[in-house]
C-alpha cells in the first residue's frame, strides 16, 4: 500500500488486509464491503472484520447506501441487497502536515481523506533559526486542537534518515542537521513525529494521484533539483538514506559553488535561483546587481524563445537524467515544479531526454508534467509508518490514543 512494501506473513497478514483497503479506496474513492473483499481478493467474513475495524479507528467513514449506485467499481450490474458504501474519513483532521522549505514552511491540519491537491491553510518565510521556526509554527498552529489529531507530518529537504528521524545534510537549510527536529516537535505538541525526504513525499503523493502508473522517476525542480523513483508501486527505499540526488550532479565547465560544498552542481544551473541568476547575467542586469524575478523570466521565455544559454542548461540536466533512466530502467518521467511551468523549457528538456535515454531508441520514453502533490504524499507516508505499519507493535498512535480522537 502507498508505495511500502509488506511480506503477506501470518503476523502481518491482518496489516496487509488493512493497507490493501486502504489503498482500494484511494482509488475508487467509495466502495461496498463486497466490492472491496472482491477487488482485494479476500473472503467477505475477512473484508467486513477488516472495514469494521478500520472504522473503530476512525479511519473510514460510512457514505450512504449503494442502492442508487448504477453498478460496482467495474460497470457490472448489482445483485441482491444493495451494501453499505465505505469511503476514507473526511470528518476530522487527523494529521499536522509540515511542508518545510528552504525560503517558506507551510502547514494544514488534513484528514485521511485528503485532497490530491496542495492547499495549505497557512504559510510564513521559514526564518533562520530552529528557535524562530518553531515560535513562528506554534503560532500560526494555536487554534489547531492537538488531542484531535494523530502525528506530525513533516517534509524536509536534505538527505534524511527517515527511519532514525535525522536530517543528515541540508545543503540549503543547515540549521536542521544541528537539531532534534522530531524531538523538538514531540516537545511542543506531544504527538508522534514524522520525517518524510521532500521529494519522496511528492513521489508518494503522485503514486497516490496514479496508483495504477507504470514505473516512474520523479524530478522537482524549485530552489534545489531532486528526484525519487517509484517501482512496482513501491517507493525506492535504499538501505543508506540516500538517493535520487541528481541536482548534485557536476557540469563540466560550471564554477558556481552549491550549498553542499562542491563547485558545478547542476542545480546551481537548473535550479530556480541559478536558472534567474543565468537569466540575469545574460541580459545585463548582472552587472547592476539588479534580481530578476521568476514571473519576469517566465514571460521573457514564451515571449522570445530559448536563448542558447539556456538551451544548454537543459542540455545539460537532460543528460544527467537519461543517465538516471538508463540506470534505473523506468521509462516515464514525471516533472514537477518550476521547470514545469514553462512549455518551452519543457519540450526541450523533455525532448533531449529522450534522445539520450537508451530506451529511446526501442520504444518511447514517456514524460509528463504534474502538480505537486506532497500533502498527499505525507498523509500517505502517515498512514504506513504511524497508523498501520506492518509490526503492530511499532505503531506510534496507541490504543488509548485512538479512543480519545474518535470520541
Amino acid at each position: 500500500m502507498l508505495g511500502v512494501k509488506t511480506a503477506a506473513l501470518p503476523s502481518s497478514l491482518r496489516r496487509t488486509n488493512q493497507r490493501t483497503v486502504i489503498s482500494l479506496l484511494l482509488r475508487l474513492g467509495m466502495a461496498s464491503r463486497a466490492d472491496l473483499a472482491k477487488a482485494a481478493g479476500i473472503s467477505q467474513p475477512t473484508a467486513g472484520k477488516i472495514t469494521t475495524e478500520l472504522l473503530r479507528l476512525g479511519i473510514l467513514q460510512e457514505a450512504g447506501s449503494a442502492a442508487d449506485s448504477a453498478g460496482g467499481p467495474d460497470g457490472g450490474t448489482r445483485l441482491g441487497r444493495p451494501g453499505q458504501l465505505l469511503r476514507l474519513n473526511a470528518r476530522r483532521p487527523r494529521f499536522l502536515a509540515i511542508e518545510l522549505g528552504v525560503s517558506e514552511t507551510c502547514l494544514s491540519a488534513l484528514p485521511v481523506a485528503v485532497e490530491l491537491e496542495d492547499r495549505w491553510g497557512s504559510c510564513f518565510p521559514t526564518p533562520k533559526s530552529p528557535d524562530a521556526w518553531l515560535d513562528m509554527l506554534k503560532s500560526v498552529a494555536q487554534d489547531w486542537r492537538p488531542d484531535q489529531l494523530w502525528g506530525v507530518l513533516v517534509s524536509v529537504p536534505g538527505i534524511v534518515d527517515e527511519q532514525a528521524g535525522k536530517v543528515l545534510f541540508s545543503p540549503n537549510l543547515h540549521w536542521l542537521e544541528r537539531i532534534n527536529l522530531p524531538q523538538l516537535l514531540h516537545a511542543a505538541w506531544g504527538l508522534p513525529v514524522l520525517l518524510v525526504q521532500e521529494i519522496r513525499a511528492l513521489a508518494l503523493g503522485h503514486l497516490t494521484a496514479e496508483p495504477d502508473g507504470e514505473d516512474f522517476l520523479l524530478l522537482d525542480f524549485g530552489q534545489g533539483v531532486g528526484g525519487a523513483v517509484v517501482m512496482e508501486s513501491e517507493l525506492f527505499s535504499p538501505r543508506i538514506p540516500l538517493s535520487g540526488e541528481l541536482g548534485h550532479t557536476p557540469v563540466a565547465g560550471n564554477q558556481r559553488r552549491c550549498g553542499c560544498g562542491a563547485v558545478g552542481c547542476v542545480e546551481t544551473l537548473v535550479s530556480e535561483g541559478g536558472l534567474l541568476e543565468s537569466f540575469a547575467a545574460a541580459n545585463g542586469r548582472g552587472r547592476t546587481g539588479a534580481r530578476a524575478s521568476w514571473p519576469a523570466f517566465r514571460l521573457h521565455v514564451n515571449e522570445a524563445g530559448l536563448e542558447p544559454w539556456l538551451e544548454d542548461t537543459l542540455e545539460d540536466t537532460a543528460r544527467i537524467v537519461a543517465g538516471a533512466i538508463n540506470v534505473l530502467g523506468v521509462r516515464r518521467l514525471v516533472i514537477t515544479g518550476r521547470l514545469a511551468e514553462i512549455p518551452a523549457c519543457i519540450s526541450h528538456f523533455t525532448d533531449a531526454v529522450r534522445k539520450g535515454a537508451i530506451w529511446g531508441r526501442f520504444g518511447e520514453v514517456l514524460c509528463q508534467t504534474a502538480q505537486h502533490h506532497r500533502a498527499a504524499g505525507l498523509v500517505a507516508a502517515g498512514l504506513d509508518r504511524l497508523v498501520l505499519p506492518t509490526d503492530e507493535e511499532a505503531g506510534a498512535i496507541s490504543a488509548a490514543r485512538y479512543a480519545q480522537t474518535t470520541a
